[in-house]
């Protein structure tokens, strides 16, 4: 631990959750373990969609994009897409031209994936859509490469919800700890956290959008999240509106596996 770190708290909850996906919108796999660098999870979101115009699509605009299944082997440069119907497409990643994509009407550098992929998720998500690497750290940024939620904030919403349990999938992070209060992440946005091998600085609350009200496996919206989140959280002094979950910057690289402990250090 470096000098001047120290921990605040006798008691390390536990990783109880790690989700990824390697295209941005497709459905999140649980997986035991993470490699964390700077840009965030090895691997994850490492390509995603844009539309005609150079925009990137998420389940935000296109729900049904969530019913697809990603998996890409890296030793094999191979993508998988497995689509709801039940269909199939494997295929070598064909790297074309850079090109500057519209992130969040941010610019962001991509490399245009040839093949069958773009084909594909048109004909599945009814619009013209091409694929993209992407050759930097997506959504947030390197400042954000790393989401956090804890079960009993789950749990909260949940029970404001009057649902017997929400899906921790429908909120997209990468991190799910156990052992905490509901919402105490929160209090550790400004400060550093420790999981497993890695250390992360978080530094702000992930406000939440349309995507969290979709089902995660059929796209459909069917859960009214930003209702319930205005409602019980909408008056919070946060870093985004309707927070749900904090974000953060990786400072230590390493891997976390789930039942890792989380330390909050000074």
């Amino acid at each position: 631990m470096p000098a001047g770190d120290s921990p605040t708290s006798e008691r390390a909850p536990p990783v109880t959750g790690l989700a990824t996906t390697v295209v941005k919108g497709t459905r999140l796999r649980c997986v035991p373990e993470v490699t964390l660098e700077s840009g965030g999870a090895r691997g994850d979101r490492r390509f995603y969609v844009i539309d005609e115009r150079g925009r990137m699509v998420n389940g935000k605009q296109l729900g049904e994009l969530s019913a697809v299944v990603a998996d890409y082997l890296e030793d094999e440069n191979a993508l998988t897409l497995t689509f709801p119907d039940g269909s199939i497409m494997r295929d070598r990643v064909q790297r074309g031209e850079e090109l500057t994509t519209r992130f969040y009407s941010r610019p962001r550098r991509g490399r245009l994936v040839r093949g069958p992929w773009a084909a594909a998720l048109s004909d599945h998500l009814g619009q013209p859509l091409r694929l993209v690497e992407s050759l930097g750290s997506v959504d947030r940024g390197a400042r954000g490469a790393v989401s956090l939620i804890s079960r009993a904030s789950l749990d909260r919403l949940a029970q404001e919800a009057g649902e017997p349990e929400v899906d921790v999938r429908r909120f997209r992070m990468l991190i799910e700890i156990d052992g905490v209060a509901a919402h105490a992440e929160d209090d550790w946005v400004g400060r550093r956290v420790a999981v497993g091998a890695a250390r992360i600085a978080f530094h702000g609350h992930v406000g939440r959008c349309l995507v969290t009200s979709r089902d995660p496996d059929t796209g459909q919206i069917d859960l009214p999240t930003l209702d319930i989140l205005r409602d019980y959280r909408g008056e919070l002094d946060t870093t985004e509106p309707l927070p749900f979950g904090i974000y953060g910057e990786v400072i230590e690289p390493g891997t976390i596996r789930v039942a890792d402990a989380v330390v909050v250090v000074s």
